[in-house]
């Protein structure tokens, strides 16, 4: 008992020793803090990088794909059926994206995607990320009539509704166009003043080749009402059709140069040997964000049938038809590495075209770097902590040459040179559940408020904290693990003892007699 006394009576009268605890509570709040913010982070990557990917994805690198795939998904059935929760097959091609912007072309190069919708959302979370209501509960390739965006502020209005004003806006300047293009047209053949006087003047109405070639466009065009047709429908990532940037006011804005409603075009090669290239105009029904930039600014989607119609891939003499991909969503706990190399095996290299991968392994080096990150910051902020214990071990080797007596005194009255040396490790253990309990304390307050804080920052530096022109999402996301918790409190106490060992094994070898003797 008159260990626990003693530790104490130290801690509560060697107030240098409230450095080493004021150190080890800095490091194990830190500690606690960065492995929040990294957890939530890497959490929020792992959700949105698997939304968009299934758990098993098979990739043909034939132009033409993979004929059958109903064929294909029994043959993979047979092999690793009962760990299969569902499947899609769909088509990737490459493609340049064109939206026309004010008479200007902007091109993007885009990964389009031709799926299925009924079984698309069942391998990935695809309708999650769309920005109208209906189509996150059930995907439509039609435009819907509005309501897109109803939580974003100052998205521009969109559907059938924009549609219908837009092509009215257009068709009356252009009938406004040919209006002063006819009047110009006339004036240019009005007679001169060299003709003879008296004579008749002759008008020579010239025909205007430009004129009857727009009226020849028109008539084609009036095959195809846009204010009450669309073209085939198309999923945009976001970003291939805006930019947010800061205004005058230093406020985010987004730019949209296209939106559901109008009218885009895409070419990309057809699955023939002689590739040619499909030129193919698209009507915008939905933006697809994810708030992951390397979806966002590279995706396109359209249907899956509409896609195969298109690039060929549809054997005009069996029907039968081909697709690039087919993806695996599996059942919860099931082997993703163990199903993948079942599928390498029945699927060889040497035979087969395919790239069979999980998601995890498409994201290899993108989730490596995350985990190495993370290491990295939790070796340096330990060395915080390992500060605090030199700190504590300079503290104790102090407390030994100035308790030199006493502890003479101690052993004098019979305590054994393992009660003297439990006395200064139930000290630093002391130290190190205080100052780790307090930075447990914190640390947690301080992810709690991570938000409030990061306001106050903003507000006194008059810089944010995550610029929101790079960081798509509104808040600081934050996972607290208790497994995390209890290894940093542990490892904190864990330096303090064994900073405090040399100390102890000091104290222990002293000889009464000497240590009595000691001025």
């Amino acid at each position: 008992m008159y260990r626990w006394l003693l530790c104490f009576r130290y801690l509560r009268t060697r107030y240098i020793a409230l450095a080493s605890i004021i150190s080890v509570t800095l490091g194990v709040a830190t500690l606690i803090v960065v492995n929040s913010v990294m957890a939530g982070f890497s959490a929020e990557m792992h959700e949105r990088l698997h939304g968009l990917a299934s758990d098993i994805l098979i990739e043909c690198h034939l132009a033409q794909g993979m004929a059958d795939p109903e064929l294909h998904i029994e043959q993979i059935m047979e092999v690793v059926g009962d760990d299969v929760a569902g499947h899609s097959a769909s088509v990737h091609v490459p493609a340049m994206l064109g939206i026309d912007f004010n008479g200007q072309l902007i091109t993007r190069h885009v990964n389009f995607v031709g799926l299925d919708p009924a079984s698309y959302d069942q391998v990935s979370q695809f309708g999650r990320y769309l920005l109208h209501p209906g189509n996150q509960h059930q995907v439509s390739f039609n435009l819907r009539d509005d309501g897109y965006a109803p939580d974003r502020e100052g998205f521009p209005a969109s559907g059938w509704g924009y549609r219908r004003a837009r092509v009215a806006y257009e068709r009356a300047l252009e009938e406004e166009r040919i209006k002063r293009q006819a009047v110009e047209n006339a004036n240019a053949t009005l007679p001169t003043n060299t003709a003879p006087q008296g004579s008749q003047p002759t008008f020579q109405i010239a025909a205007p080749t430009e004129l009857f070639a727009e009226d020849s466009q028109a008539e084609v065009a009036s095959e195809f009402d846009a204010s009450k047709e669309q073209f085939p429908g198309i999923v945009l990532g976001i970003s291939t059709c805006s930019t947010r940037f800061r205004d005058s006011n230093n406020e985010v804005q987004d730019h949209y140069y296209c939106r559901p409603g109008d009218d885009v075009r895409l070419m990309f090669p057809n699955a023939s040997d002689n590739a040619k290239v499909v030129n193919q105009k698209f009507t915008v029904v939905d933006l697809y964000e994810s708030g992951m930039s390397e979806y966002d600014s590279t995706f396109a989607f359209c249907r899956l049938d509409q896609m195969q119609e298109f690039r060929g891939m549809i054997d005009p003499a069996t029907g039968v038809k081909s697709v690039t991909t087919i993806q695996l969503k599996l059942v919860e706990g099931a082997d993703l590495n163990a199903v993948r190399d079942a599928l390498r095996a029945r699927f060889p290299a040497d035979i087969y075209a395919y790239n069979i991968q999980t998601w995890r392994d498409m994201q290899g080096p993108l989730l490596a770097a995350v985990r190495l990150e993370t290491t990295i910051l939790n070796i340096l902020l330990f060395l915080i902590i390992a500060v605090a214990g030199f700190g504590i071990l300079a503290t104790f080797f102090m407390i030994v040459v100035e308790k030199t007596r006493d502890i003479g005194t101690l052993k004098a009255l019979g305590a054994s040179g393992k009660g003297v040396m439990s006395i200064f490790l139930s000290y630093g253990l002391l130290l190190g559940f205080v100052g780790s309990g307090a930075g447990l304390f914190g640390g947690l307050l301080f992810v709690q408020n991570i938000n409030s804080i990061a306001g106050i920052i903003e507000k006194i530096t008059g810089q944010e904290v995550f610029d929101p022109t790079v960081y798509y999402f509104n808040e600081i996301p934050t996972i607290i693990d208790p497994f995390t918790l209890t290894w940093v409190m542990l490892g904190a106490m864990a330096i303090a003892v064994i900073a405090s060992v040399l100390p102890a094994i000091r104290a222990a070898r002293m000889h009464p007699v000497n240590a009595l003797r000691f001025e």
